[in-house]
């Protein structure tokens, strides 16, 4: 029998792993060319969430605030992602896709030249009931 996670336990799961975004100051989203977790390494284009990067969870789903853009991106193809903290511990990584890709991100494209500006509407993490 699986077990099935209650939404306060949930939202206490998702603030507690958005919560480490915080340490160190204003976390990072950093797009990269191939999974790395050291910050710099396979760099496409690096994005910052707000001093407090996401609000208080409800139903286990945590929505990050507004994420400021990279203006100036290093640029390359895009295929995963890796969070770090303000003090460049990484937290957690995911795919990159284009559009409709089923990536944990999804890009209107994985083709960044070099200077483009990356934006993000959203960004969400959930953690499920079970």
């Amino acid at each position: 029998m699986a077990i099935t996670l209650q939404d306060t336990a949930r939202n206490a799961a998702a603030n507690g792993i958005v919560d480490l975004i915080d340490a160190g100051g204003a976390g990072t989203i950093s797009i990269k060319s191939a999974a790395s977790l050291v910050a710099a390494t396979n760099e496409v284009a690096t994005l910052t969430f707000p001093a407090t990067a996401f609000g208080a969870a409800a139903a286990g789903v945590a929505t990050a605030g507004t994420i400021v853009s990279d203006t100036s991106a290093t640029g390359g193809t895009a295929n995963n992602y890796t969070i770090f903290s303000g003090g460049a511990s990484p937290i957690w990584q995911g795919t990159v896709t284009a559009t409709a890709g089923g990536g944990d991100i999804e890009l209107s494209s994985i083709s960044i030249g070099v200077g483009d500006t990356v934006s993000m509407s959203s960004f969400t993490l959930t953690v499920p009931a079970s």
